[in-house]
């Protein structure tokens, strides 16, 4: 077989140095030397060599156990950072503000509420 006849045979390995087409030993992942050098070796397609599939698989491999680290420590370190975070004096007003209107609102309302009462009880009205 010439190499544009091997391109699409997962079967065939394709040897550089004497240019024959072997079949692909299944039982190992990286073909013997006896049968080819790796830097000679083509599979699959014939543009694609062992050792560059080795290498571009190694560093694609590395840097996704790399980047999937990072995110990892990111986010233990964020949720580390945030849940030691000492409250910020401008969010503590705003609290204690919040607080302080709801507080003059149950007021409000409690005295409303007396007032209406009062009213209703002066020209015999029920609730």
């Amino acid at each position: 077989m010439v190499p544009s006849q091997t391109e699409g045979h997962p079967r065939c390995l394709w040897c550089n140095t004497d240019e024959t087409c072997l079949d692909y030993p299944v039982t190992k992942i990286l073909p013997p030397a006896s049968l080819c050098k790796l830097n000679s070796a083509r599979w699959g397609v014939c543009w694609v060599n062992f050792e560059a599939l080795i290498i571009t698989m190694s560093v694609v491999g590395g840097a996704l156990l790399l980047g999937l680290a990072a995110c990892c420590c990111c986010c233990w370190c964020g949720r580390r950072r945030r849940s030691r975070r000492k409250p910020d004096p401008s969010e503590e007003k705003a609290e204690r503000e919040r607080e302080d209107r709801r507080m003059r609102q149950e007021e409000r309302r409690a005295e409303m509420k007396s007032r209406h009462d009062e009213i209703r009880k002066k020209y015999g009205e029920s609730s």
